[in-house]
C-alpha cells in the first residue's frame, strides 16, 4: 500500500540522489529504495508519508534535468476494485461525493484518509473491477471548485490469490481464528478486537506529550503495563495543532486508570515547569453519540456536573469538519473530580454506542443486502455511527461485527456504522415493493432540503433511488411540512436517513437534542387491529423494542383504498425499525387473507 513507483528518472540518478531529495522535501526516510534504469521503487513507512510524497514530488520536481512522476506501485493482479482519490476540496459535502462516486458503479466502501494535506483523501472500493476501471478514467482530472481530482489504483488484497500454507505448518489453532491484524492509528498492527469496544479518546496539550511518552517511551510503556491498556499517541496527526489525540483501548476500568495516570503526569509536569494553565480533561466523542450524553434539556450532563463537582462544556457543531467528526468534551475541576466525570461520561457514551451497534445489526437483518457503510446516510459525512478509534477525522473502516456509522478512514478499525454481517449481504432483498412514507419536517427546513434550484433534493432522490416530493402547505402558518417518499425499503432507508442528517447538519435541531421526526405510513384497515394487538399488547411491544412512539388513531375513517394511518415518532433508527416491523405485520395479514381466499375458492369442489 505504501510502495511507490518513481518514473522518468535520468539514467544518472543514484540512490543517494533520491535520499537527498527526500531529505530536502522533509519526507521520511524510505524503508527501501530499489533503483532500476529510468525508474525506482520506494517503500515508505506509512500511507500518510506515501500520499505526501506523491503530492510533493509527482510532476513538480526535476532531477538531473527530468521531471519525475510518482504514483503507487500496484501489481496488475492487485489493480482490482480499490482506488484512492486525492485533492478533494475539504468543503465538499459527502452527499455530493457519494452521488459522484455512484455514477460509475456500486460503491461498497469509502474510507477517509487522515493526512497533513489541506485537501481531503479517500479510498474507494467498488463492487467490481469493471466499475473501478470506469471510475478511475472518469474521475481522474475531474474539476470541482478549481480542484482537480487525482486518482490512483491502490492494492486490493482481496484480489490476491491466497497464499498456500507451508506443508510443515503445525496443526492447531491458526491465526485465522482471530482474523487478520488491523493496523493501529500509529501505524503499528494490533489484534482485532473480539468484541465491540468504544475506546477512550483524549486531547492533550503538545507541551505534555514528551512527558507522557518519557525517555525512550518508558513512561507510556509503564502506563500500558500498569493499566493493561493499549495507548496510541497520535504525534504525527494534525501538524501544527496545539493538542494531540490519545486513543486508549482497554476495559472501561483500564481506560479510566490510564486516563488517571496521564492526568497525573500532566499535573506533575505542569508543577515542575510552573505552567499557569489549568490542567483540564478533554474527551473526544463522535457527534452521533453526544446528543444522548447531553440528554433531554441537558439533564444527563447537569447530573454528572452536580455529582462530580465539575464544569463540563462541549464544542460547537460548527467545529465539525470533513476531517473532524468529533466534538470535544472539556471537563474542569480537581483531578479527582475530572476522573470521576470521565467514568460517568464514558459510561453514557458506551451505552449509546452499544445501542447503536444493536440497531445497526437489527437494521441489516431487516433489510438484507443493505450495506450501511456504502450509503453515507447522513449528509454531514459522519457514518451512521461513531468511529471506534483513530486520529481525528478518521472514521474507522471495518470493525468486528460491522460498526460504521457514516464514513471511513485509514484501515485500522471500522466505523460502527458500516458493514453489516456477511450473512446479510449474501442475499438481496427479494420483494422490491414500492412503499410510501409521509415524513414531517420543520417548515423552515424545506428550503435547505430542496437546495438551490432544487439541486439538493434532486441529488438526494438520485442517490436513494426514491421519489421525494414536498406536499404544499395547508395554511401559511403551519410549523411542519409533509415530505412524501416513495421507493423500495432500501431507498426509504437511504432517503429518510439523509433527510434526518440534513436537519441535524443545518442546525434545525440543537446539539442538545437528537433529530426526532414524525412519520406516517398507511396500513390496510384490517391490519390496524393487528398492529395494536389485544389490549394494546403488540403496539406496546413495538414501542419497547424500537424505542419509537407508535400510535394508531382509533377514530379514523379508512380512505378510498380502505387504509388508515399509523404514526411513528423517534430518532432515525427507532423509526426505521418500527416501520419495518409494521410492514412485516401487514405482510403477514396479506398472506393470511390470500390463504383464506384460496381456501374459500377450493372448498366448493370438495363439498358434497
Amino acid at each position: 500500500m505504501n510502495k511507490l513507483y518513481i518514473g522518468n528518472l535520468s539514467p544518472s540518478v543514484t540512490v543517494e540522489d533520491l535520499q537527498r531529495l527526500f531529505r530536502e522535501k522533509k519526507l521520511p526516510a524510505p524503508e527501501q529504495i530499489l533503483l532500476k534504469s529510468g525508474y525506482a521503487f520506494v517503500d515508505f513507512p506509512d500511507q500518510n508519508s506515501a500520499i505526501k510524497a506523491i503530492e510533493i514530488l509527482s510532476g513538480k520536481v526535476e532531477l538531473h534535468g527530468k521531471v519525475i512522476q510518482v504514483d503507487y506501485s500496484v501489481p496488475k493482479k492487485l489493480r482490482s476494485r480499490k482506488i484512492q482519490i486525492r485533492n478533494i476540496p475539504p468543503h465538499l459535502q459527502w452527499e455530493v461525493l457519494d452521488s459522484l462516486l455512484a455514477q460509475y458503479g456500486t460503491v461498497e466502501n469509502v474510507e477517509q484518509v487522515n493526512t497533513d494535506t489541506e485537501t481531503a483523501v479517500v479510498n474507494v472500493t467498488y463492487s467490481n473491477k469493471e466499475d473501478t476501471k470506469v471510475a478511475i478514467e472518469k474521475l481522474t482530472g475531474h474539476q470541482f471548485d478549481n480542484y482537480s481530482f487525482k486518482v490512483s489504483y491502490i492494492a486490493d488484497m482481496d484480489a490476491a490469490p491466497p497464499d498456500q500454507p507451508p506443508r510443515s505448518r503445525r496443526v492447531g489453532r491458526s491465526s485465522r481464528d482471530h482474523g487478520p491484524p488491523q493496523p493501529g492509528p500509529s501505524g503499528e498492527f494490533c489484534p482485532r478486537s473480539k468484541q465491540l469496544e468504544l475506546p477512550l479518546r483524549m486531547l492533550v496539550p503538545n507541551q505534555y506529550v514528551g512527558a507522557i511518552i518519557g525517555k525512550d517511551g518508558s513512561t507510556i510503556k509503564n502506563v500500558t503495563k500498569m493499566t493493561q491498556s493499549k495507548v496510541n499517541i497520535h504525534r504525527k496527526e494534525n501538524a501544527g495543532a496545539a493538542e494531540k489525540p490519545i486513543t486508549i483501548h482497554s476495559t472501561p476500568e483500564g481506560c479510566s486508570s490510564a486516563c488517571r495516570m496521564i492526568m497525573d503526569i500532566m499535573q506533575k509536569e505542569a508543577n515542575e515547569t510552573k505552567a499557569t494553565d489549568e490542567i483540564c480533561l478533554k474527551i473526544l466523542a463522535n457527534n452521533c453519540l453526544v446528543g444522548r450524553l447531553i440528554g433531554k434539556e441537558g439533564k444527563n450532563l447537569k447530573k454528572i456536573e452536580e455529582e462530580t463537582g465539575t464544569k463540563i462544556t462541549i464544542s460547537s457543531l460548527q467545529d465539525l469538519t470533513i476531517y473532524n467528526p468529533e466534538r470535544t468534551i472539556t471537563i474542569k475541576g480537581s483531578l479527582e473530580a475530572c476522573c470521576k466525570a470521565e467514568a460517568e461520561i464514558m459510561k453514557k457514551l458506551r451505552e449509546a454506542y452499544e445501542n447503536d451497534c444493536a440497531a445497526i445489526n437489527q437494521q441489516a437483518n431487516l433489510i438484507p443486502g443493505l450495506n450501511l457503510n456504502a450509503l453515507g446516510i447522513f449528509s454531514s459525512g459522519l457514518p451512521v455511527l461513531p468511529p471506534a478509534a483513530g486520529p481525528r477525522g478518521a472514521v474507522p473502516p471495518m470493525a468486528p461485527a460491522g460498526y460504521n456509522p457514516f464514513f471511513s478512514h485509514s484501515p485500522h478499525l471500522s466505523g460502527l456504522y458500516g458493514v453489516p454481517p456477511a450473512s446479510a449481504i449474501a442475499h438481496q432483498h427479494s420483494a422490491q415493493e414500492q412503499e410510501v412514507v409521509y415524513l414531517f419536517i420543520p417548515t423552515q427546513a424545506v428550503g435547505a432540503l430542496i437546495g438551490k434550484k432544487g439541486q439538493h433534493i434532486k441529488q438526494l432522490a438520485h442517490f436513494a433511488g426514491a421519489s421525494i416530493k414536498i406536499a404544499p402547505a395547508e395554511s401559511p402558518d403551519v410549523t411542519m411540512r409533509m415530505v412524501i417518499v416513495t421507493g423500495t425499503p432500501e431507498a426509504q432507508f437511504k432517503a429518510q436517513g439523509r433527510i434526518f442528517g440534513k436537519l441535524k447538519e443545518e442546525n434545525f435541531f440543537s446539539g442538545k437534542e437528537e433529530v426526532k421526526l414524525e412519520t406516517h405510513i398507511k396500513v390496510p384497515s384490517c391490519a390496524a387491529g393487528r398492529v395494536i394487538g389485544k389490549g394494546g399488547k403488540t403496539v406496546n411491544e413495538l414501542q419497547n423494542l424500537t424505542s419509537a412512539e407508535v400510535i394508531v388513531p382509533r377514530d379514523q375513517t379508512p380512505d378510498e383504498n380502505d387504509e388508515v394511518f399509523v404514526k411513528i415518532s423517534g430518532h432515525f433508527f427507532a423509526s426505521q425499525t418500527a416501520q419495518r416491523k409494521i410492514r412485516e405485520i401487514i405482510q403477514q395479514v396479506k398472506q393470511q387473507e390470500q390463504k383464506h381466499q384460496q381456501g374459500a375458492a377450493v372448498s366448493p369442489h370438495h363439498s358434497k
